[in-house]
């Protein structure tokens, strides 16, 4: 992989974002745009915990998904409360996905700000928020609505891959899913399971890596491709605005609907057979990618 780093700024003038980060869809880190925030200092596991401990919350492993996993199904649940003590005991590869704290305790949207100088279209109907336990992974994959997102990091580091979208088939894209074949795992550590003999194609793409910290936001543009994990127990919160264009909204509809409502059905009525067509397409794919065919 031919990896940069991702440009940091303290602090940057809104117009100079959009001209040079925004417009362009480039990947920036901005270490001061969440100090001002009350949950810079406020937000931390006991808080959380006094707030929704009892809720009960869905739990995910590091295994990837295969050929039989169904969509967005946990691995195991517990009280977010049991699951702040799981990983405050030490590594713990677990992280929670899909729960909307702020449903629980909407007071917690008056501890931040969102960040409409930069960009316009957010859906303030959903900030999210993802936790994870120290060497919890969240592996390869693009967000289905091809939103923009600001994404705040608190507590914990957190290690992050990111390639844009156009990449997707030297990622080994699965067809009618947003996640990669290849597994990204503990990348650039002697325990990595990148196999570029597998995965040839992955040699050639280009993209980005970064280490958030605490207050630390990240800008990923839409469709951008991100792999993280988690180097500490931690948590992050991740504000999404819409593309502008209507062309970019209509793309997100037809993968949330359309899609993966495809992908669904026939991982449930013949997914060996699914499982391997699309397996044979994107060796197909990274195969003219490498050979510069994108006819």
């Amino acid at each position: 992989m031919q990896l940069q780093p991702i440009p940091v700024f303290d602090a940057i003038d809104p117009q100079v974002f959009r001209e040079d980060y925004y417009l362009p869809q480039k990947p920036v880190v901005l270490k001061d745009l969440a100090k001002s925030w009350p949950a810079y200092s406020k937000w931390n596991w006991a808080y959380f915990k006094e707030l929704v401990g009892s809720q009960r919350v869905g739990l995910y492993n590091n295994i990837k998904s295969d050929a039989y996993t169904p969509i967005n199904t946990a691995d195991d649940y517990k009280t977010f409360g049991e699951y702040i003590d799981v990983i405050s005991q030490g590594p713990a590869a677990w992280r929670i996905f899909l729960f909307n704290i702020f449903d629980h305790a909407p007071q917690l949207v008056q501890d931040f700000t969102w960040p409409e100088a930069y960009m316009k279209g957010f859906v303030k109907k959903y900030p999210m928020l993802f936790v994870g336990g120290a060497s919890s992974i969240t592996h390869m994959h693009f967000d289905i609505d091809l939103s923009n997102i600001m994404h705040t990091q608190f507590a914990g580091r957190k290690r992050v891959l990111l390639f844009p979208y156009g990449e997707q088939h030297k990622l080994y894209r699965k067809p009618f899913e947003v996640l990669s074949l290849a597994d990204f795992s503990h990348f650039g550590t002697e325990g990595s399971k990148l196999d570029f003999h597998q995965f040839p194609a992955l040699k050639q793409a280009r993209g980005y890596e970064v280490t958030l910290d605490h207050g630390d936001t990240l800008f990923m543009p839409a469709g951008y491709w991100h792999h993280m994990e988690y180097l500490d127990s931690g948590f992050a919160m991740s504000l999404r605005a819409l593309q502008p264009s209507l062309t970019g909204k209509l793309k997100g509809v037809w993968n949330l609907f359309g899609m993966r409502s495809i992908d669904t059905v026939m991982k449930k009525t013949a997914p060996q057979w699914w499982y391997e067509s699309k397996k044979k397409k994107i060796f197909a794919n990274a195969e003219r990618e490498m050979h510069g065919d994108n006819a």
